[in-house]
């Protein structure tokens, strides 16, 4: 079977054996006449791709299952195989003997998967699906996903009623780190005037500065916090658009036509209305949503307190423009994810600062 050239999801030989989860087993480590060999109970083995599996599945009661891997080379083509043979039965005289086997072929769709862990036993079966590392958030991610769609009829609305329900779960996080970034923001001119008289003496400055936040009870690490918290959620939602086949081709609205890939538009043909189709480059591709997350995250760093260093100021100020063109590349549902978020925090951000009569 061909090698996929996927790096965020394994592609290869897979198996729940003795059950662990054996997907760290590579193409390449799999040496042609020396088979990798493994014993189990029950389980499972295969080959996965980014949406397919191709499975073999002993009875879960059998308790000496012999499984491996081999890899045969025939004219210069490298064949890999998965097999297994059950471990020995005794039959009484008259007796009889029962095994289950079972094979798959087909889509990795999860609920196909769970369906099967659960009703024939067959163990962590859902996990041939490669929600990463992030397991435990990417497949509640993913099940929050499917259920809003069932409901919606649309993944992209399912993703802004999932950006909504998690603002709300950090909510009081946030708000704690927009209070703390409101102080911040006010003491501004009282920085300014500990910079005009000790500008020249940086530890003296440093001193003073770090007296006026204890005193006003100021955090300047606050404006981390409400990034920090979502780069979790970020990169699971990430997993899910990659290797799930439920959101290959899933639509939102408009020029989206699929969600897992990114923003099919382009600034500099003006969105289509130029009979141009720039080279395949990727900073010449910046689609519409990009540039929309771009100006919001602009925005909600203007509520931000300013850096007193100006070198940092200017790169704070940058940050949206990188962002832009690092995001152009990613899957649009990641896009319209982060760009609703950042609606959101602005509207909270806003409304707690100008309770704190900052605005």
């Amino acid at each position: 079977m061909p090698v996929s050239p996927y790096w965020l999801v394994h592609v290869g030989p897979i198996g729940v054996i003795d059950g662990t989860l054996r997907d760290g087993t590579k193409y390449s480590s799999i040496e042609p006449g020396k088979p990798v060999v493994y014993t189990s109970k029950g389980g499972w083995i295969g080959f996965t791709d980014k949406y397919w599996l191709t499975a073999l599945i002993p009875d879960q009661n059998d308790q000496h299952v012999l499984m491996r891997f081999t890899h045969q080379e025939h004219d210069h083509i490298d064949t890999y195989q998965a097999d297994y043979r059950a471990g020995p039965e005794t039959v009484a005289p008259g007796g009889s003997v029962t095994s289950s086997d079972r094979f798959f072929a087909g889509a990795k769709e999860v609920d196909l998967l769970d369906r099967y862990t659960s009703e024939a036993g067959i163990p962590r079966f859902d996990r041939a699906v490669d929600f990463g590392w992030l397991y435990f958030l990417a497949k509640p991610i993913f099940l929050a996903l499917d259920f809003f769609y069932k409901l919606l009829g649309n993944f992209g609305v399912a993703i802004l009623l999932l950006t909504v329900l998690i603002k709300a779960v950090f909510f009081p996080l946030a708000n704690k780190s927009y209070r703390a970034m409101s102080k911040m923001k006010m003491l501004q001119p009282e920085m300014k005037k500990l910079k005009e008289r000790f500008g020249d003496d940086k530890q003296r400055l440093n001193q003073e500065t770090m007296a006026l936040y204890k005193r006003v009870g100021a955090n300047p690490m606050a404006g981390c916090l409400p990034i920090v918290i979502q780069l979790p959620v970020f990169y699971a939602l990430y997993q899910v658009l990659y290797v799930t086949i439920e959101m290959r081709h899933a639509p939102f609205f408009g020029w989206i036509h699929d969600l897992s890939s990114p923003d099919p538009t382009t600034l500099f043909n003006l969105f289509g209305l130029l009979p141009y189709t720039p080279p395949p480059i990727s900073f010449l591709h910046i689609g519409a949503w990009p540039i929309l997350m771009g100006i919001t995250m602009f925005l909600q760093q203007k509520l931000k307190p300013q850096p007193a260093d100006p070198v940092h100021a200017k790169m704070f100020m940058i940050l949206p423009v990188v962002f832009t063109f690092m995001l152009a590349e990613f899957p649009a549902g990641l896009v319209i994810y982060w760009s609703w978020n950042n609606l959101l925090s602005i509207a909270q951000q806003w409304v707690i600062m100008r309770r704190a009569g900052v605005t």
